[in-house]
């Protein structure tokens, strides 16, 4: 059943090759060879191979594709119809390079799991996120492509880790910017564009945030061919979904306050404001440090612009249009009201960043 072959290395040493040949109707079925030092150990590997082959089903599991974790994480990558999104794109890779990922799929225990979770030197919160995403790829490699990463080893791993404390869900954040640091944001920003005055609108694209709350990215994507002015709403693009992105185009209902920001804009064809994703971060950062403005984010705007629609006693439904959640239980968080009425009332930077218009003479 099987042979094993003397083979000299290129270092001048001796090599034992022991290879398993089955064959079926005179076809072969299954090849499997290792090379060792000794020829002892060379015969211990092949007999116990061939007892392990005798087993009933192991001829068959013997035959099923058994991949390494990492091409699994490529292969999905590549596969995906759907917009794998930044963060979890970094976090599979990182997986990839790991020595679990270089683990084949039949080798992978919930034991494994825990270590690789356990070794990674971050937060709680992150180690979380690492085994979320990870999970997903658990969930489809068996029955898209049937091999052998074992859902029940995952979901083993993930108990374990929470009863040991190495992975907790991120912590909800309830930060909102006082009016004296938008103040002092919106003076810096009014002041650079006044010097460079191609520099982005970050005093327009601040106070959007806060009254249309959108998110970050999904600024720089609205364009004026989604806009309708006559209902005062706008198609956000790819909304940010839990089990979808791509493809969650939804209207949103547009404040007054924000639907005057857009108007103010110079132009009125492609995208309203003209910023990426990525100059935006880096501006409100800059700007938060400068000021010496603490544990400010710019996602900490659009919590700003829900609680205040809740704050100025607008119903559930009506803040959902605006914010485009689909469920109660998420904008639970916004309802712990620390003001009653709209704080925002007479706010002076609304007349800097978007003029009211002059009554005609």
């Amino acid at each position: 059943m099987g042979t094993i072959t003397q083979r000299a290395r290129k270092d001048g040493s001796i090599g034992y090759t022991a290879q398993i040949r089955l064959k079926q109707g005179g076809v072969v079925v299954f090849t499997e060879a290792k090379t060792f030092d000794r020829r002892p150990a060379a015969k211990s590997w092949l007999e116990k191979r061939e007892r392990e082959l005798a087993q009933p089903g192991a001829m068959d599991a013997a035959k099923q594709e058994d991949p390494t974790l990492a091409e699994v994480i490529r292969k999905l990558t590549a596969e995906s119809t759907k917009d794998i999104g930044r963060t979890k794109a970094q976090v599979l890779r990182t997986i990839a390079n790991s020595d679990l990922g270089r683990r084949r799929c039949s080798q992978i225990g919930s034991a494994d799991i825990v270590a690789y979770a356990r070794s990674l030197e971050v937060l709680p919160q992150t180690a979380g996120n690492y085994m979320a995403h990870l999970s997903s790829v658990f969930s489809i490699a068996r029955p898209a492509w049937g091999y052998p990463l074992n859902e029940q080893a995952m979901a083993d791993a993930r108990k374990v880790l929470g009863k040991l404390g190495a992975v907790s869900r991120s912590k909800r954040r309830d930060r909102r910017p006082t009016l004296d640091e938008l103040d002092k944001l919106l003076d810096h920003f009014v002041r650079i564009r006044a010097k460079r005055i191609d520099s982005n609108d970050m005093a327009a694209i601040t106070a959007f945030a806060i009254f249309s709350t959108r998110r970050q990215e999904e600024i720089t994507r609205l364009t004026y061919e989604d806009l309708d002015v006559a209902h005062s709403r706008i198609m956000v693009r790819d909304m940010k979904h839990p089990g979808e992105k791509v493809g969650n185009d939804q209207w949103c209902d547009l404040p007054p306050e924000a639907l005057r920001i857009i108007k103010a804009q110079p132009h009125e064809t492609g995208r309203i404001f003209r910023a990426n994703s990525d100059a935006i971060s880096a501006a409100f950062t800059r700007a938060c440090q400068f000021l010496a403005i603490e544990d400010l984010h710019f996602h900490d705007l659009r919590h700003e612009g829900a609680s205040r629609l809740f704050e100025m006693g607008l119903t559930i439904p009506h803040v959902a249009a605006v914010t485009g959640h689909r469920s109660w239980a998420s904008l639970q968080r916004y309802t712990h009201l620390r003001h009653t009425g709209d704080r925002f009332a007479g706010w002076k930077w609304l007349d800097t960043i978007a003029p009211a218009p002059q009554p005609a003479a």
